[in-house]
């Protein structure tokens, strides 16, 4: 999907990390969406999304086969969320790369955890999500939502290498599902699929992104 920019995808090709120049270069005009929460079926955790990411979810929903839910475990994150995650990773980062530039920590640490200026999830742009079957019981994808690059060996990676056939299947069946309904998955997480971010339209080509930080719209008002 993306092209350039970082090595480590276990894909065969490169990927554009949100750390990349090239996402912070993309302005953002604002459609002043609100807030939705996702309804139950979705999953008990009725995370918070804009509103056209809400009607494209559940577009995707319906595209599943019968037995076959998303559940989305995560969606708006607050600011100070988001940089209490990038502090924990980063703390990781250091203690398993000593002496590390801050050039490459910020590489680094974008494989897990966006930086703050350009993160989908605090534009309110962003789910992290999984599927589950018909009792509530989630399918194999690989490795747990929120696995790091290290705990995993990589396999967080979307187009991972080791992982079953059955994981590799359901990645592909959420592929199958979000992409149509045009969202874009972070490469270095499976479950990390966005609409309407800086990250998003620099994947589509969109001239613009339709979704800044909630921060800074609040700052301004």
């Amino acid at each position: 999907m993306e092209a350039a920019g970082d090595s480590d995808g276990h894909g065969g090709g490169v990927t554009i990390l949100l750390s990349d120049p090239r996402v912070s270069a993309v302005p953002v005009h604002d459609a002043g969406e609100r807030l939705v929460a996702l309804d139950a079926s979705f999953g008990p955790a009725h995370a918070l999304v804009r509103a056209e990411l809400a009607d494209r979810l559940a577009a995707a929903q319906d595209l599943l086969p019968r037995g076959i839910r998303l559940r989305v475990v995560e969606g708006h994150r607050t600011m100070a969320d988001q940089r209490a995650i990038i502090a924990r990773y980063s703390a990781e980062v250091c203690a398993a790369h000593p002496g590390i530039s801050a050039t490459d920590l910020h590489h680094l640490v974008s494989r897990y955890v966006a930086p703050a200026d350009v993160a989908p999830h605090v534009a309110g742009a962003a789910v992290d999500l999984t599927l589950v079957d018909v009792v509530g019981e989630e399918l194999d994808l690989g490795t747990p939502i929120d696995a790091t690059p290290e705990s995993s060996a990589g396999a967080c990676f979307f187009d991972a290498d080791g992982i079953s056939p059955d994981a590799r299947a359901h990645r592909r069946l959420l592929a199958a599902v979000l992409t149509p309904v045009g969202l874009v998955n972070y490469p270095t997480e499976w479950w990390h699929w966005s609409f309407g971010d800086r990250y998003w339209a620099l994947a589509v080509g969109a001239p613009a992104a339709l979704y800044g930080s909630l921060a800074d719209r609040a700052g301004a008002a």
